[in-house]
């Protein structure tokens, strides 16, 4: 009983390694190739490269060392990749592209950032 539990959960494991892949892989894809130039990070192929291994990584070989491994490069992917391209792309926090502090609210300066 205890090996079953332990194969299931070594099931969503690995599940959720598949899912961030090609999650980091897909937004991979939809970044434009002059944001990863401007933003001072890989080429956008090397991305798609290094991604798409890691999926079919994930889907046909079963060593653990190799999965790790591109959960890392996802991760890399999604932590600081996906970021710089997308402030350099204009799509910010909360699709706001105009002016503002992170501060804000929804209808302008807050009472307590200094009333600009």
């Amino acid at each position: 009983m205890l090996l079953t539990g332990f194969s299931f959960l070594q099931m969503l494991a690995y599940l959720a390694m598949f899912v961030i892949a090609v999650v980091a892989l897909v937004f991979a894809a939809l970044g434009r190739e002059d944001a990863y130039r401007a933003a001072d990070k890989q080429t956008k192929p090397f991305w798609l490269i290094i991604l798409g291994l890691t999926v079919l990584v994930n889907l046909f070989v079963p060593y653990l060392f190799l999965q790790l491994a591109g959960l890392v490069a996802s991760i890399v992917f999604m932590v600081d990749v996906r970021p710089a391209i997308r402030q350099v792309s204009g799509g910010g926090r909360g699709g706001r592209r105009g002016g503002g502090s992170s501060s804000d609210g929804p209808y302008g300066p807050g009472p307590y950032n200094g009333r600009r």
